[in-house]
């Protein structure tokens, strides 16, 4: 925790210059008196905060809420006492249409719901809540500021207008490794093994895992993160990618701004990886962001607020790598096009002594653009270094150091041990640390495949700095996987460990930098199953060692223990970044432990030292509220009509499948628009419900005339349908909250919080709770389930509650974290291979006898069914591990979720017991089971739209067919060699549209979606044909619903198609419902539309 004592915090506050916003804007003035926006632009200007999020205490009417976002840089939460105030403010935001990224909710006045350090800035009016400036200063970030607005306040002074200092035990990550000397180590004393979320972000995943990585390089400086990224859609990874870079509020996730990229590397490249040195194109120092804005282009400096162009650097074309020291940029660039080029379909992979390129290197003054000198060198890609008033890089096979000042050279080495051939995933390491240079050339870790080679060791030789004369020589193990190799430096004691092979025992080595002498050696402390390195090096802060072996280790250097995390790791080619107190882990592309490991790109935070506030809290006041209808709702158990859908997928087993009749014939009776991102729509007593997610809002329409009856906001996004339960409509949110309803009118019956506190962090770009709960929740025998919680391993885990729907009494709630207490074990303790169990939370499912959440079975009681050692994967290339489906376990779920509405290429939802992971076992299930994008079944059947039998293996093209297959739980016990061997098909269907929602109706199947306008197996062999990049754009355009969409009605028992009808729209991932003789759709563009026959 940053500030971990804040008792005397106010004593070091800074007091912002701020006589000029006094004047200006009139503080003493009530807000009513002037102008809301230009109030807010003064406010922005005059605190100079340049994005992020905003808290407006005492939001009062919501104007000034509203006004306070002055652009896409900004979320703003508005917090007030008074619920008449709330449901103002919110009615006045819903006007402009700006709810969601601007919202309001109701609190205590003593405590402010969010984790410490996520605000940026606190706009106070005098309300009279009780809110200690403690409390203030827990919730701002470093550099955050509280502004208070009174009557009263007629001059600022450290109580009216303070800003929170950056503590100096957390560090900045300013270049690709760390800084520009190479020494991939944070001076930050506050990151350690990640136990709570500060913040996530999207997409979900890297684009693909056979191809290039997403993430190119991350860095961050003066309170913000900055990495470029591939944003394309995860459809197809033959569709031209999409290069930004991205600037993000560091504390809290707030997408600052975007900056489209030139032409990049080749993201078709195989295997997840990339050039070595395409990190070292990104730095950040200050309020300026250095950058190649392509492969060939010349070094831009950027307003780090506003990613504008301050100054290109002349002379600087073909940029390859940069480094920045005390206003001074050493720019590595090429002699011509770059080798890393984005049109060469498979770039260059061998560097040798004998042909290593000349290169410019430029000494250039950041803030003038004046060039300082140049010179000529061969130089070694990622070798560039800097610091004690020298420049050394790596040149054919020395070490050459130049005078920092002049340019001219000072000394060069004797020849030293490396590769003679380089890889383009792979550079040598060089690592300027004071006095001494360290080297390792990597002449066996550069080669071959290394994945389980233990038997040589590399050179690591240290050199004088001054002189350029060996002082010591040593083995250095082999470390990272398809990337360059560790040489980590923490207080004189450079580290090496042997990390690539799962097979080594892992041992680490510490060397007195000077001598060379060994001063720390051990092995790990813990069993488990270790995988290869995974595709990035490691990185340290000065007091553990971050590796990743299978995840993200850490190592306590004093200790020497290790603190194994399967669960997050980072992105290939790049890895994890260790600074402003938090672990950073952008996107990866990977299938292991799919059901336990973290996605999107996060930021993790170590347990707190402390927890007596938050278990105070939890077991403060009441969490059940009732509401104006508690017991003022009539039995309604003979509203719902067998031929409705009162909840997600129709029925407690998510099967997608109606009991209503729709003729296959229809036409459209009405549309509704809602607007924003839809749920999909359920149906019941007449009603069709469905929330619009990033506005918070529950909708009721009349199912026959689509008009809308009455709406309802909750305190954060609504991420899924609510269930219909006996004239009640009841809902998670994302806020951390159970909703009941009543159906007739949105009257609130009863709310109750889930989560254990009422705090919010950012998640994928809006505020949330740190224990959201999915907005579809499950009723079995009159009892009301549902989960609350991110993952088992962050923020003291999930709960697993039973309510009483009527009353919203709890009946039972299971805490599920990190431990296993019934078998005595850690849930790590399970895994096995690539496979873990399920640590996730999900809309739960029932068969009647048991409560799923994706993989993982409960008693209807709420006890978790007692964990099992995972399965072995095997290697699908040579032999498979068989794979058991349990018949009495079998159940329709995703791995990734039911809501996971990506296309990305390493999951599918089954109808079975189990999904593997890995890279061998993600495909594996769908061989065996039914399996699909998206799936419905009936008693004796499994319909669906999925990938063609010969895909379920490692493939870049990929091509789906509609089927109908038998159900077959059985458990299934042989080897399997052929593609999709044991599923039996009933009968499949090649169609020209991807189904995105599917319905069955009696014996029609309904789906809908945009064109296939690609045939991919023909393609990818065509890349460089311009009509083949026109199709792509196309089908682009029409997977984003630009193009219309498609609805068919086909035969369930044959498959043979029934009727066609054009939509303006497409729907969104599992946006269909079927009840009384009417279809209904949600659209992409924010409509609901009602079908019927004619």
């Amino acid at each position: 925790m940053l500030l971990q004592n804040q008792r005397n915090a106010g004593r070091v506050l800074s007091v912002l210059s701020f006589c000029c916003l006094a004047g200006s804007i009139c503080l003493g003035a009530e807000p009513g008196d002037v102008d809301q926006a230009d109030l807010a632009r003064r406010i922005l200007t005059e605190t100079g905060v340049r994005g992020g999020v905003i808290v407006h205490i005492g939001c009062g009417d919501g104007r000034l809420t509203a006004a306070l976002r002055t652009s896409d840089s900004y979320q703003v939460h508005g917090l007030d006492v008074d619920p008449e105030n709330v449901a103002q403010a919110r009615k006045h935001i819903r006007s402009l249409g700006a709810y969601g990224e601007v919202s309001v909710d109701r609190f205590d006045g003593k405590r402010l719901p969010y984790i410490d350090n996520l605000v940026n800035l606190v706009v106070m009016r005098d309300t009279g809540a009780e809110i200690r400036e403690e409390e203030i200063l827990r919730v701002l970030a470093p550099g955050g500021v509280l502004l208070k607005i009174s009557p009263d306040t007629r001059h600022p002074t450290p109580d009216t207008c303070v800003r929170k200092p950056r503590p100096k035990e957390i560090d900045e990550w300013t270049h690709f490794l760390h800084g520009p000397d190479n020494n991939a180590v944070a001076h930050d004393d506050v990151v350690g093994p990640p136990r709570r979320m500060q913040w996530v972000g999207g997409p979900r995943y890297a684009r693909h895992h056979d191809k290039m990585s997403s993430v190119s390089a991350v860095v961050t400086s003066g309170g913000r993160v900055f990495y470029i990224m591939d944003e394309a859609t995860d459809v197809s990874i033959l569709i031209a990618p999409k290069w930004n870079l991205i600037a993000r509020d560091a504390f809290n996730g707030t997408i600052l701004w975007k900056r489209p990229m030139g032409e990049w590397f080749n993201h078709m490249h195989g295997l997840k990886s990339g050039p070595a040195d395409l990190p070292r194109r990104l730095v950040a120092v200050g309020d300026r962001v250095y950058v190649t804005l392509g492969i060939g282009d010349p070094l831009t400096a950027l307003d780090a607020a506003t990613g504008e162009t301050v100054h290109t650097y002349v002379d600087t074309e073909n940029a390859e790598e940069v480094v920045c020291s005390d206003g001074i940029l050493f720019v590595q660039a090429g002699t011509a096009a770059s080798e890393t080029t984005a049109r060469r379909p498979k770039p260059k992979r061998k560097v040798t002594p004998t042909s290593a390129a000349i290169k410019r290197l430029l000494a250039i003054q950041a803030d003038s653009g004046k060039t300082i000198w140049t010179a000529e060198q061969p130089i070694l890609k990622g070798t560039l270094a800097t610091g004690g008033g020298r420049v050394i890089f790596m040149s054919e096979d020395r070490i050459v150091c130049l005078d920092r000042g002049e340019g001219t050279e000072s000394w060069r080495s004797d020849p030293l041990p490396r590769a003679e051939n380089y890889p383009y995933r792979f550079t040598p390491t060089l690592v300027l640390c004071d006095d001494v240079a360290l080297f390792a050339g990597g002449e066996f870790a550069a080669n071959g495949n290394r994945s389980w080679a233990t038997e040589k060791d590399d050179t690591l030789t240290a050199l004088s700095a001054e002189t350029g004369e060996v002082l010591w020589t040593a083995p250095h193990p082999l470390s990272g996987y398809a990337s360059s190799e560790d040489l980590l430096v923490v207080d004189g004691v450079v580290w090496c460990g042997e990390t690539t092979s799962g097979h080594a025992v892992g041992r680490f080595t510490g060397r007195d930098v000077k001598t060379g002498k060994v001063v720390a050696e051990f092995d790990p402390d813990v069993e488990t199953y270790w995988f290869h390195h995974r595709c990035y090096r490691g990185k340290a802060t000065d007091n553990y060692l971050l590796m990743s072996r299978t995840g993200t280790e850490f190592i306590d250097i004093d200790k020497q223990s290790w603190s194994i995390n399967h669960w997050v790791r980072g992105a290939c080619l790049y890895g994890v970044m260790p600074a402003n107190g938090l672990l950073y882990a952008p996107q990866h592309p990977c299938a292991c432990y799919l059901e336990a490991k973290m996605y999107g790109f996060n930021a993790l935070a170590a347990e707190k030292e402390s927890k007596s506030r938050e278990v105070e809290e939890s077991k403060s006041g009441s969490r059940l509220e009732k509401g104006p209808a508690f017991g003022a709702v009539s039995d309604q158990r003979s509203a719902v009509s067998e031929d409705d859908w009162p909840t997600y997928r129709c029925d407690a087993a998510r099967s997608g499948r109606a009991t209503t009749e729709v003729p296959a014939e229809l036409r459209q009776t009405w549309s509704a628009d809602i607007c924003g991102r839809l749920t999909s729509p359920v149906v019941a007593d007449g009603r069709v419900l469905l929330a619009s997610i990033d506005a918070h809002t529950v909708h009721a329409l009349d199912a026959t005339s689509g008009k809308e009856l009455w709406q309802y906001t909750a305190g954060a996004r609504v991420d899924s349908p609510p269930t219909y339960w006996q004239g009640r409509v009841l809902f998670g949110s994302a806020d951390g909250c159970v909703y009941c309803l009543r159906a007739s009118d949105g009257a609130i019956v009863w709310r109750f919080r889930a989560a254990p506190i009422d705090q919010r962090l950012m998640a994928f770009e809006q505020l949330e709770s740190v224990w959201p709960v999915h907005g579809s929740v499950l009723i079995q025998n009159d009892v009301l389930y549902f989960v609350s919680g991110r993952s088992m391993f962050l923020d003291g885990g999930l709960r697993l509650y039973r309510l009483d729907p009527e009353s919203g009494r709890v009946l039972s709630e299971t805490v599920m974290d990190d431990s296993d207490p019934a078998g005595g074990k850690m849930v790590q303790d399970y895994a096995r291979q690539q496979n873990m169990p399920v640590a996730f939370p999900d809309v739960l499912s029932t068969d009647g006898r048991l409560v799923y959440m994706r993989s993982q079975p409960f008693e209807l009681d709420g006890t978790r069914l007692p964990l099992e050692a995972m399965p072995y994967a095997g290697n699908p290339e040579r032999y498979s591990i068989p794979v058991t489906q349990r018949a009495d376990h079998a159940h329709l779920f995703s791995p990734t979720g039911f809501l996971d509405d990506t296309w990305w290429h390493r999951t599918y939802w089954i109808y079975g017991s189990r999904f593997l992971g890995g890279w061998a076992g993600y495909s594996q299930a769908g061989k065996v089971t039914p399996g699909g994008k998206i799936l419905v079944f009936d008693e004796d059947k499994v319909y669906g739209f999925g990938r063609k039998p010969k895909f379920y293996r490692w493939t870049t093209p990929i091509e789906h067919q509609l089927f109908c297959a038998a159900k077959d739980p059985s458990t299934v016990e042989q080897e399997r060699r052929k593609p999709g061997g044991r599923v039996q098909h009933t009968w499949t269907q090649d169609i020209p549209l991807f189904a995105r929602a599917m319905v069955l109706a009696q014996g029609t199947l309904f789906f809908a979606g945009p064109a296939d306008l690609v045939d991919e197996e023909q393609a990818v062999k065509q890349m460089a044909d311009p009509q083949v990049q026109e199709r792509l754009r196309q089908q682009e355009e029409a997977f984003a619903g630009k193009s219309g969409g498609t609805l068919w009605a086909v035969s369930a028992e044959s498959g043979q198609k029934l009727s066609e009808l054009e939509l303006d729209t497409i729907p969104v991932f599992d946006g269909m419902a079927a009840a009384r003789g009417r279809l209904f759709l949600s659209g992409v563009t924010g409509q609901v539309m009602c079908f019927g026959g004619e």
